[in-house]
């Protein structure tokens, strides 16, 4: 896929990530002190003339610590790689901070050379197979290998070769025209529904005129057919209606266009109610907005995709052969996943990480397979094995893909995200379920370190929550798999203390994919 559930443990310190309608004067007292606490540490922070700071996310702690993240602007322009992170204790003050990889973003000049026009020129060139394509270039201070420059990045948008939607974001140097990077734009993959995975289930609708819709009054997200089109935005489409408030055939590559609908919107629900009810997360963005969902995009576009710009969920057919919808549980919650971290940490779609951006949904979209615990689509370390069989990636030893690494080498960060991600996978499975072979839920697994080591697990609810903390709390748009380790050992401490059996668990796992 591409870019767009056990009893909680017990921790030492509980924490809510909260948003700003629940609690606006908190949340804004946090970010006026870490103003402050950014202009008294200046150079910790490489914060001058000329920047400013754009609040984008606050997590309060129990205790009243805050965490505040922020994006960077230089002279008004966005600054990619400049995201950071001001740690403060219960009354305000400094404690820590967590930064990309720009430190001081400064330029000495933000007129381009280059015009516009050629950076567009550049990205669409960039772009092959991407049909009816539009770019749209923006000025930046480009600085996500640490060394500032101004740039185009210009985001390609069009559609692909099966009517899906299609995006690519080309960065070219605004002075000598040098292309950066280039990556792809798409963060890809009560009535009664008889659904395709999952079997009949519950779903929550809306009465509209004698009829319902599928509007889930609680969550908020509807549920709409794109009529084998690339929405446009979240109002295109035919939002799904019924007489009788049931659902669907439950038939794989069904006729009943409703079908994939009930899939789409009941795993849509899962996910929601998974990052609340384990994680305190109130919607993707945790400020309760809800999603526009849509299937059959395309004609036979075999993939699933989060949309940031229209804040959509878009869902294809399959391939009309093999593989039928891409709705089933793993996946949607794999890309709505890329919606969360879009909203925090924002990894960025290249590199190093890339593959944690991509590792990221896997964990998460297993895990709401694990919250949700369907006796049909039971609970694993497969992923996407139902729309995608046997399965598209699994965890404990990634590499059985014949494309994914198991083990960290400096080369990893050259692969494709999808590949590069069996690190941040590997590691999860092995601080879960430990290493060497064991059969849960009757699949059997056998995973091996990198080293030689033995390493037991500690479940994955508890390293579940680890990650969210590190992914909310220490990672930033620039994160490598080094930092990774360090940002999930900070999670691990504030949550079970440093030398808590789960800390010492979580680094064995990172030695043991090789990330020391």
């Amino acid at each position: 896929m591409a870019v767009a559930v056990a009893a909680v443990a017990a921790v030492a310190i509980p924490t809510t990530a909260v948003s700003a309608s629940a609690a606006p004067g908190k949340r804004e007292t946090a970010v006026t002190q870490a103003r402050a606490n950014v202009a008294h540490n200046a150079g910790v922070f490489g914060f001058g003339p000329s920047q400013d700071l754009v609040p984008k996310d606050v997590v309060l702690d129990a205790d009243g610590a805050s965490h505040v993240r922020f994006d960077r602007t230089f002279q008004g322009l966005p600054v990619v790689g400049g995201d950071l992170v001001v740690h403060q204790d219960a009354r305000g003050r400094f404690e820590d901070s967590s930064r990309a990889a720009a430190h001081d973003p400064s330029l000495k000049s933000t007129v381009p050379v280059v015009p516009a026009q050629t950076g567009a020129a550049n990205a669409l060139s960039a772009s092959p197979g991407i049909q009816n394509a539009v770019s749209t270039p923006e000025l930046v201070v480009w600085a996500a290998d640490g060394t500032p420059r101004l740039a185009w990045r210009t985001t390609v948008r069009g559609s692909g070769d099966h009517g899906q939607p299609a995006g690519r974001v080309v960065v070219t140097d605004a002075v000598t025209g040098e292309r950066i990077e280039a990556y792809d734009a798409g963060h890809q993959a009560a009535g009664t529904g008889n659904s395709e995975y999952t079997g009949k289930v519950t779903i929550d609708t809306t009465p509209v005129g004698g009829g319902y819709t599928l509007t889930d009054p609680v969550r908020g997200h509807v549920t709409k057919d794109a009529n084998n089109s690339d929405p446009s935005d979240a109002s295109s489409g035919t939002t799904f209606t019924s007489t009788t408030n049931v659902w669907g055939d439950g038939k794989k590559f069904s006729t009943d266009r409703s079908t994939a609908a009930v899939d789409a919107h009941a795993n849509t629900a899962w996910t929601y109610d998974y990052y609340k009810n384990v994680h305190g997360r109130n919607g993707i963005k945790n400020d309760g907005k809800a999603a526009t969902v849509f299937v059959h995009v395309g004609t036979k576009w075999d993939n699933a995709q989060w949309s940031d710009d229209c804040f959509c969920m878009l869902t294809g057919d399959g391939n009309g052969t093999k593989d039928p919808e891409q709705v089933d549980l793993d996946t949607m919650g794999h890309e709505m996943t890329h919606g969360v971290t879009s909203a925090t940490a924002n990894l960025r779609y290249s590199g190093e990480s890339g593959g944690l951006n991509e590792s990221t949904s896997d964990i998460f979209g297993t895990m709401v397979e694990w919250y949700a615990d369907n006796p049909i689509d039971t609970p694993d370390y497969l992923f996407s094995d139902q729309s995608t069989p046997p399965w598209l990636r699994r965890f404990d030893k990634p590499s059985l893909d014949g494309r994914s690494a198991d083990c960290w080498s400096s080369g990893v960060g050259s692969l494709d995200v999808h590949f590069s991600s069996g690190v941040g996978n590997h590691w999860f499975y092995l601080a879960s379920e430990g290493s060497g072979s064991k059969t849960v839920n009757g699949v059997t697994y056998n995973s091996p370190t990198c080293n030689g080591s033995t390493v037991a697990g500690i479940g994955n609810t508890k390293v579940a929550r680890i990650w969210y903390r590190a992914l909310t709390v220490y990672m930033t748009s620039t994160t490598t798999y080094k930092d990774a380790r360090t940002a999930s050992l900070n999670a691990a401490s504030d949550l079970y203390k440093v030398n808590s059996a789960e800390y010492k668990a979580v680094a064995a796992a990172w030695s043991a994919v090789s990330v020391n």
